[in-house]
């Protein structure tokens, strides 16, 4: 599995509109609204590498409304909550 953060800037008054594409579109796990430099960030979520390109630059910059993106591809995911949902696997 191939994840990426893809930072996007959308077109004014078009935010909920690309949200919900974004949203529906297949590679995408999560779509955020958040504050900053950037209107959203989609979590994308695929199997390869030739994927993940065909999607960043054939599927999202086809959706209307999106003006640029920045995708940060993910090595290694850290997360304390993954880790202790393992070791509670059996825990009654």
């Amino acid at each position: 599995m191939v994840t990426a953060f893809v930072l996007i800037d959308v077109e004014r008054g078009r935010l909920a509109e690309v949200a919900d594409r974004l949203a529906t579109t297949d590679g995408v796990a999560e779509v955020h609204s958040v504050a900053g430099r950037y209107d959203l960030v989609a979590i994308v979520r695929v199997s390869s590498n030739e994927a993940m390109a065909d999607l960043v630059t054939s599927g999202l910059l086809a959706i209307d409304g999106i003006v640029r993106t920045e995708t940060l591809p993910a090595f290694r995911a850290y997360s304390r909550h993954d880790l202790d949902a393992m070791f509670e696997i059996g825990d009654v």
